[in-house]
């Protein structure tokens, strides 16, 4: 049996190398194979920190015999979600069609044109209740396959009418403050009035969701600012936090908080980051967030060194006993005579974007300059290794240990980058940084429309399984709202409205259920209010970074706030962006320049002055 895994780029399928399955990755020879062979197709879908993912593969990947059936009656190919997006968010529509409990793992079964037939999720290796067994699922499925032929590819078929319709999203005008008010108020009537947070049952960050609330907050909408201040609060003093290490678990099982899902993400623990800097009661919890992502998701050597992890593990061995949590509930002492849970090592373009971002932002307006420092570091890293060929390149997904993978980069992969290059931008001075992102940014331009400039999984588009992107912003903002978001704040540095129209046209398919279901919705919602509201820009030009003036515009500024040497000022104006031009000093004192829709004030020499003017 050939092992196809043992030098994939993904943790995830790396774990699985040694399964006795014979394991395909993604790939068009793996479906070539099932059509040779005239075998249906078994998909599992995963990724390195699912702890079911891990129960299901001791219990029955693992299983020799179990192994031997699925290898004699079909190709099995295993999928990371976070590798290939595209893939999971194909055959995640397509489960819907036989299953309402979509999750992880996903077991699906396919054609070997890949066209799904019957999907599920976990299996276990004994029926419990109505849920039947794997390999009871496998022989219904081989005697359905072989037996009943017509009825399996009729059942494909028309899954794969459903997902041609799926492509078809409706385009709604960007919504008015009126609208974003009311989507504030179906949002707070889901509150938990009795533990905080959004509804009764498991408790997520919701981190999109608390993104736009904070933005209708700093729009003056006073409710909406309430909502968010509590549900930090409820965050920041959840079971959630790990007071040893700082940082945020995945979600909360229960309505109170209590029994974390135990596995960590760069993309929650960023996003809450990103949040804990608009707000002063952030900074505690803040700090031990950005400690968590320097010390313990920062890759400390290796070709990708200073770049970010996407995840720890929720298991590890205690005492030699594998446990879930087990490793969470000691105390420092306990945890450093313990193994550390794994680490998914690999580097995804998007999210380390993401920290990137939140590290400089937060380092910026906290005084912590070696966080700035590591978000620089960071990006130099993702960009000498999945953009080798500058912003105009091919770009990569994903890398493991240098060696790249050949997913396709997404919209959240450059959505996720640029912003967090702008904001690095705008907290080291570097337009370097920033004309990068624009790059990247105006790739994204296809007719009327915005599409991540590398297409889309070419195995997918071959098979006509292709869905439309996912919309909704669920744990991590959709792909769309990430390019919007840097887009945003990429105009409001230019001034060039081809900026803005690129925020609104990647937005604007969500907003037609935005409005009705914002709790999915949340992170298309924030720029939707960015947008409908005036863009406030402040630039100080400072030849000392410790001037008082400098200091005042970092802690309160709106964003974009920068801070800028007269030859940082010059560079940005002469790389094309307008906000800098003619910015100087005054009689040879550090000024300030605060701007509306780049209609700007005089400028300003003192802290006494520029005080009163930063509150909207």
């Amino acid at each position: 049996m050939t092992n196809r895994l043992a030098d994939a780029a993904s943790p995830y399928l790396r774990a699985h190398a040694d399964n006795p399955v014979d394991w395909w990755p993604w790939s068009e020879q793996a479906l070539a194979e099932a059509e040779a062979r005239d075998v249906p197709v078994f998909v599992s879908i995963g990724y390195a920190t699912c702890h079911w993912c891990h129960v299901m593969a001791r219990e029955s990947f693992s299983d020799p015999e179990l192994a031997a059936y699925l290898n004699a009656q079909f190709v099995s190919i295993k999928v990371d979600r976070e590798e290939h997006p595209e893939v999971d968010a194909s055959y995640l529509a397509a489960a819907s069609a036989f299953t309402g409990n979509l999750g992880w793992p996903l077991s699906v079964f396919a054609t070997p044109d890949g066209a799904a037939f019957f999907a599920g999720t976990y299996f276990p290796p004994r029926p419990v209740g109505d849920t039947p067994s794997f390999r009871m699922v496998l022989e219904a499925i081989v005697e359905a396959w072989q037996q009943r032929r017509d009825e399996v590819e009729g059942a494909a078929e028309a899954v794969l009418d459903a997902l041609a319709q799926s492509r078809a999203e409706a385009v709604s005008a960007l919504p008015t403050p009126a609208e974003l008010t009311v989507a504030v108020e179906r949002l707070a009537s889901l509150e938990d009035p009795e533990f905080g947070g959004l509804g009764r049952g498991s408790k997520f960050p919701n981190a999109p969701v608390l993104a736009f609330l904070t933005e209708r907050g700093a729009a003056g909408d006073a409710r909406a600012a309430g909502f968010a201040a509590r549900m930090l609060a409820t965050l920041a003093s959840s079971p959630l936090r790990d007071s040893v290490v700082g940082g945020f678990f995945r979600y909360a099982v229960e309505r109170d908080w209590s029994q974390p899902h135990y596995e960590r993400m760069l993309s929650d623990n960023a996003q809450l980051l990103a949040l804990a800097a608009t707000t002063p009661a952030g900074r505690e919890f803040g700090t031990g967030i950005a400690r968590f992502l320097l010390d313990v998701l920062r890759l400390p050597a290796g070709p990708a060194a200073g770049a970010f992890a996407s995840a720890l593990d929720s298991e590890s061995p205690i005492d030699g006993v594998r446990s879930e949590g087990g490793y969470y509930a000691l105390d420092a002492a306990g945890r450093a005579r313990q193994p550390r849970p794994a680490l998914d090592a690999k580097v995804l373009t998007g999210l380390n974007g993401m920290a990137i971002g939140a590290l400089a932002v937060a380092g910026s307006r906290w005084g912590q300059r070696e966080w700035v420092d590591a978000a620089r570091v960071a990006a130099d890293a993702v960009l000498g290794i999945h953009l080798p060929g500058g912003a105009a390149g091919p770009i990569a997904r994903a890398s493991l240990d240098g060696r790249l993978s050949d997913a396709v980069a997404t919209l959240e992969d450059i959505g996720g980058l640029a912003g967090g290059l702008l904001r690095l931008a705008l907290a080291t001075g570097e337009a370097r940084y920033a004309v990068i992102a624009r790059t990247l940014v105006e790739r994204t331009r296809d007719g009327d429309a915005v599409a991540a400039p590398g297409g889309i999984d070419p195995v997918l588009a071959r098979h006509g399984l292709a869905v439309a992107p996912d919309l909704d912003d669920g744990a991590t903002p959709s792909g769309a709202a990430l390019l919007a978001d840097a887009a945003v704040l990429l105009w409001s540095l230019s001034g060039d409205d081809a900026h803005r129209r690129i925020a609104e046209d990647a937005i604007a398919p969500a907003l037609a259920r935005a409005l009705d279901q914002p709790s999915a919705f949340g992170a298309a919602l924030a720029v939707a209010s960015r947008l409908a509201g005036p863009v406030r820009q402040l630039v100080v030009v400072a030849d000392d970074p410790a001037d008082p003036l400098a200091e005042l515009a970092r802690l309160d500024g709106p964003e974009p706030t920068c801070v800028v040497s007269v030859a940082q000022a010059e560079a940005f104006a002469a790389s094309g962006f307008g906000l800098f031009e003619g910015r100087s000093l005054r009689d040879g004192r550090a000024a300030a320049y605060l701007c509306e829709h780049f209609v700007c004030r005089l400028p300003v020499t003192t802290p006494a002055r520029l005080a009163p003017l930063l509150t909207p």
